[in-house]
């Protein structure tokens, strides 16, 4: 067992272009894990008591000065709290810029399909899955925000245009997410918007949910960088009196 997991108590797999949900608890953990190597899980987090309040990718980014996601990193809310940290990460790189793929960027690439006529073999996209999954708390489009990609990296090619690192993620790749305050989980195992393989990608990935150790003062992720202890002084002022 990792020594920043306390236990891990429920374990299950999303297949390749599936969709779920999930309240998670502060002082609780998220370990992600990749199947079949090169998979992409987009994430998403909303404030269950707040659902105005949003994971803000630009924030995360900006004041970690920082281009991708790794371990030390915190996931920051659009009110300055955090709604995460990367405690584990073996991969080194996780990207937050590139948002989603569109039923368009499916259709031109793997060709069309849904539901209705293909069950489950169609081929499911991000932003409607993101959709789908907020509908079940009220909420829609306009409460979509840039997400993360789990397990993907971009980078600059030659021409200075982004494009997605080629077996990036393999087989076993692990990232582990502290959460800070309760917070709800969206995400998908659809392709990522650059992906350009040539059949629809079909990886899984492994989620297992438990307990954390408990944040200590010495903390890696609360001293990464100097926003972060701001960050989480924002969280103890908002949780004084939660649980007294």
């Amino acid at each position: 067992m990792s020594n920043m997991i306390k236990s891990i108590d429920y374990t299950t797999e999303l297949p390749g272009g599936a969709h779920w949900s999930v309240r998670m608890r502060r002082g609780s953990i998220m370990r992600l894990t990749d199947i079949n190597g090169a998979s992409n899980l987009g994430m998403l987090f909303y404030n269950p008591e707040n659902l105005l309040e949003r994971y803000n990718a630009p924030d995360t980014l900006k004041c970690q000065h920082t281009f991708k996601l790794t371990r030390g990193n915190c996931l920051y809310s659009d009110m300055g709290r955090i709604f995460a940290s990367i405690v584990e990460d073996s991969l080194g790189w996780h990207e937050t810029v590139s948002g989603n793929s569109h039923a368009s960027h499916v259709a031109s690439r793997w060709g069309a399909r849904d539901y209705q006529h293909d069950r489950n073999d169609w081929k499911q996209n991000g932003n409607d899955a993101f959709l789908v999954e907020l509908a079940k708390y009220g909420l829609g489009a306009a409460d979509l925000a840039a997400n993360i990609n789990w397990f993907s990296k971009v980078m600059v090619n030659e021409d200075g245009n982004l494009e997605l690192a080629a077996d990036h993620s393999q087989v076993g790749d692990q990232v582990t997410l502290r959460f800070e305050m309760d917070t709800l989980v969206l995400m998908h195992t659809c392709p990522h918007p650059m992906n350009q393989s040539a059949d629809y990608p079909q990886s899984r990935v492994q989620i297992e949910l438990g307990v954390a150790q408990a944040v200590q003062q010495d903390d890696y992720c609360m001293h990464f960088r100097a926003e972060n202890s701001r960050g989480f002084q924002n969280n103890a002022l908002y949780h004084i009196g939660v649980g007294a």
